[in-house]
């Protein structure tokens, strides 16, 4: 089981779930919230309002989308969000998924609200069979894990 909701904070806004743009798409398309500027060399995050559940050996991993350094000399400045399984519905904002965004452009950037700026894909991941077990949880949202 896998798929996406609206989280709690952003349930009396209209929010469309991510869906692939085609059938053979792997990745779901991700679009903002709330209108956003964005400074020369300035990174902010992109709020979604969405949320994702999935398999606790599964990631969901955010990329931007092909469009986004062309149109608008946007990028994600970390190459590729990781969405953990433990993030789900995590107490500090419910697992609401933020992009961050960077400006690398010289004009000041404006992205109005439904504006598509990602594309997550859920993939399994493997452990390493010698890895000590780790009881630690998650104790909070974004970055929240050091």
């Amino acid at each position: 089981m896998r798929g996406f909701k609206i989280a709690a904070q952003y349930q009396n806004s209209t929010i469309e779930l991510p869906k692939r743009g085609t059938q053979h798409s792997a990745g779901y398309d991700f679009a903002i919230c709330k209108d956003i500027t964005i400074k020369p060399n300035q990174i902010v995050l992109a709020e979604t309002g969405i949320k994702a559940y999935m398999q606790n050996d599964e990631v969901l991993q955010i990329y931007p989308r092909s469009s986004l350094p062309r149109k608008y000399h946007l990028t994600i400045p970390n190459n590729v969000g990781i969405i953990d399984a433990d993030y789900y519905e995590n107490p500090s904002n419910d697992g609401a998924i933020y992009i961050q965004l960077l400006n690398f452009g010289t004009e000041t950037i404006t992205l109005k609200r439904g504006t598509r700026i990602a594309q997550g894909i859920f993939t399994k991941y493997l452990c390493a069979t010698d890895e000590p077990t780790t009881h630690t949880k998650r104790n909070g949202g974004f970055g929240s894990t050091g």
